[in-house]
């Protein structure tokens, strides 16, 4: 069964997760890795990854997922804020929406992604501020989490995953 990587990433992060299914997978099997383009669809799996952006995928995959029909899919995510499976499982549920019911979804797979430095220190400045936001703690903590994200155990988890595909 032919099988395409396609993925999204901004950060690094998304990318980190596709090499990892790349890795778990027969070399031979693989006909696509890559950004979104029309070879991808050529495959009868595809995994697709995506940033989290406004609480469901970046608008360059969920486009792409209008296009998947007939195929077997896992997705696959980062998260910069969040880390428990209930958030992970309303992105997953957004994302979903963008996906044709033509497709069967044999899985999915989020994890915490690091972020850029600039995040931190706006949320710094918020807290400086003469009004600073409530949870702006809780904000910086959910970023020095996601600092080492993701990491040896996040990227095992997914090779298990996939593995029992």
């Amino acid at each position: 069964m032919k099988t395409s990587i396609v993925y999204s990433s901004k950060t690094g992060n998304t990318r980190q997760l596709a090499d990892a299914i790349a890795a778990a997978l027969p070399e031979d099997d693989i006909l696509y890795t890559g950004t979104p383009c029309e070879a991808a669809l050529a495959a009868d799996r595809l995994f697709i990854g995506f940033w989290t952006d406004k609480g469901s995928c970046n608008s360059e995959i969920a486009d792409f997922l209008k296009t998947v029909k007939n195929k077997q899919v896992f997705l696959f995510g980062t998260a910069g804020f969040g880390g428990d499976a209930a958030y992970f499982d309303k992105v997953l549920h957004a994302v979903k929406k963008h996906l044709n019911g033509s497709n069967t979804l044999l899985g999915s797979y989020m994890c915490q992604g690091r972020m850029p430095q600039s995040v931190r220190d706006r949320y710094v400045k918020m807290k400086a501020s003469p009004l600073p936001i409530p949870n702006v703690d809780m904000l910086i903590e959910n970023f020095d989490r996601a600092a080492t994200h993701p990491d040896a155990e996040d990227l095992q988890k997914l090779k298990d995953a996939v593995a029992q595909l």
